[in-house]
């Protein structure tokens, strides 16, 4: 029987940072993955730095934003100098080509301190001369980065097995173990882990471990439909957005498409109805890319919350369960807000001066 001081229900971007918070703190740490770690939602998003239009987002969403994307460029020099691996932050801007709300953009910008400028048809170009612009204006955001999410989540694994973190994949989660009101461990397929305290991190499927304690908001998958174009270097150089679809350059030359929204359950299959609407957006965007082979086309499933939640996770302790913590719920904008919600739950649980407010992302009232 495994005893540590906290099991990490989930190895996807949130329990992997949470992880490493903890352990940094000193704490015996071991991560439970029903898959391989890293393989769900946070390998398959776009790893873009920012919501797709930030001032949209509650302020409890863009707290945990602008906390994150301050200490990304820090995370990823301190995984390259442990690891050895470039997880690829690239500060390369976001261009908006929607204007519709540029007034509420503007303020919002004007109000939170960040750059965010609104540019001609000849700026556009100058930006991106291979677009296809449908413009006159857009709005321009030069300091979003992003982040090649499938390295950042083998380099994150890598780093924690070297620090003596325990990672147990291909382990399903049968169960939390719980007496009175205080959780006691999990139980595996392999058998029991024993900890005072358990993160349930697990994403979308973090309601299968939650429901039978009282844990009332549903937690839903979101598929999301993604492909990835084979471009040379150069054919477009900043995150470009219209109409909720986005193209995303990677370093060597390779662009990202998606994203669709869809609930579809479980299913992770993809469909040819998303591929052809994925190739079209990206197409428009950029006609140049009609020329490009499609590489790879894949689903991913975002943990949704209640339309009411906005977006914002949940994050802290269970109201009921002592040593029941979550981090979960964090829908499309997970990877921008994983390293300030690792954070904030290690604040909670050390009883340490949080980084943010935690009272918008308590369970309290839900269970």
């Amino acid at each position: 029987m495994h005893v540590t001081d906290f099991i990490i229900a989930g190895g996807g971007l949130i329990g992997l940072l949470t992880a490493r918070e903890l352990h940094q703190a000193g704490a015996s740490v071991t991560v439970v993955e029903r898959g391989a770690t890293g393989q769900e939602s946070s390998w398959a998003g776009g790893g873009i730095l920012s919501p797709l239009y930030p001032w949209r987002g509650p302020e409890a969403v863009t707290a945990l934003v602008r906390w994150s994307q301050e200490r990304y460029p820090i995370l990823a020099h301190t995984l390259a100098d442990e690891t050895g691996m470039d997880v690829e932050w690239i500060q390369n801007g976001l261009l908006i080509l929607d204007t519709e709300e540029k007034e509420r953009a503007l303020a919002w910008a004007n109000q939170s301190g960040i750059r965010l400028y609104l540019i001609n048809h000849a700026a556009i170009l100058q930006h991106e001369p291979r677009l296809a612009v449908m413009t006159n204006e857009a709005l321009w955001l030069p300091d979003v980065a992003q982040i090649r999410n499938p390295r950042l989540l083998k380099a994150l694994r890598h780093s924690l097995l070297a620090s003596g973190v325990v990672i147990k994949e291909h382990s399903e989660i049968k169960g939390l173990i719980a007496g009175a009101d205080r959780i006691q461990g999990i139980e595996t397929a392999s058998g029991s882990i024993l900890a005072s305290k358990v993160v349930v991190a697990a994403g979308a499927w973090s309601d299968n471990l939650l429901k039978n304690f009282g844990f009332h908001e549903k937690i839903m998958p979101v598929r999301g439909q993604m492909i990835l174009f084979r471009a040379a270097p150069g054919l477009v150089s900043r995150i470009v957005i219209h109409k909720d679809h986005y193209v995303v350059p990677r370093r060597d030359g390779r662009i990202l498409a998606g994203s669709t929204v869809e609930y579809a359950g479980f299913d992770k299959s993809t469909t040819h109805q998303a591929l052809m609407e994925l190739r079209q957006a990206a197409v428009a965007l950029v006609p140049a890319l009609a020329e490009c082979e499609i590489e790879h086309h894949w689903a991913g499933l975002r943990p949704g919350t209640a339309e009411a939640r906005n977006g914002v996770p949940y994050i802290g302790e269970h109201p009921r369960v002592r040593g029941l913590y979550v981090n979960t719920g964090h829908f499309r904008n997970g990877v921008v807000m994983a390293p300030a919600s690792a954070r904030l739950l290690a604040d909670i649980i050390f009883e340490r001066a949080p980084i943010v407010d935690p009272v918008p992302y308590q369970i309290l009232g839900h269970c």
